[in-house]
């Protein structure tokens, strides 16, 4: 038991000392911001000596290969579809003419009726 207790202490106590920590990095990296640098002289380039000219070598050239014939490819026969014949489709027979039916019509509301009458 005395061991959770010191454990629980270290921990606090290490909470504490990082959230001191984080306050003054942010202090110190704006001062880094703000920080000028000196001015470093500039260094003059370096020149490299004139290289001999190289002769350039002649490009190799591959011997040509003879042309090969080929053989005809022989001529395969076309293949042929079947015929299919066509199945005779029978006359669908005419629908009964149906009467004419009268269309409802909605009830008309009377304009001076209160809303609140009006709504389920």
């Amino acid at each position: 038991m005395a061991n959770d207790r010191g454990l629980a202490h270290l921990l606090a106590l290490f909470v504490f000392a990082l959230s001191l920590m984080i306050g003054k990095n942010s202090v110190g990296a704006s001062r880094i911001l703000e920080a000028t640098l000196p001015e470093v002289p500039g260094l003059p380039k370096p020149e490299l000596p004139h290289l001999p000219d190289i002769p350039s070598l002649p490009k190799p050239e591959l011997p040509s290969l003879p042309k090969v014939e080929l053989p005809p490819l022989p001529e395969l026969p076309k293949p042929e579809l079947p015929t299919i014949p066509k199945p005779e489709v029978p006359e669908v027979p005419e629908l009964p003419h149906l009467p004419d039916f009268p269309k409802p019509t909605l009830p008309v509301v009377p304009k001076d009726t209160p809303m609140a009458a009006a709504s389920p």
